[in-house]
C-alpha cells in the first residue's frame, strides 16, 4: 500500500474520542498521525499502520 502525506487512513480500533480516521502528517519509518475527531497527534511505526489499516482515501496535501 502506498501512503502519502495528507491521506486519510481508517484504522482497526477507534481512538477513545470515537473516531477511527487519522490524517497522515509525516511518512517514514514512523508515521505521524492526527486524529480527525479530537486532533490528537501520535507517532506510530510503519509496520503497525500497515497491519491495522482498514481503508485509505486520498486527501489533499495542505
Amino acid at each position: 500500500m502506498e501512503f502519502q502525506v495528507g491521506d486519510i487512513v481508517k484504522l482497526k480500533k477507534p481512538h477513545p474520542c470515537g473516531s477511527s480516521e487519522w490524517k497522515i502528517i509525516r511518512v517514514g519509518m514512523d508515521f505521524k498521525l492526527k486524529c480527525l475527531g479530537c486532533g490528537h497527534l501520535i507517532m506510530v511505526p510503519r509496520k503497525l499502520v500497515e497491519k491495522n489499516c482498514r481503508g485509505l482515501r486520498p486527501g489533499g496535501e495542505e
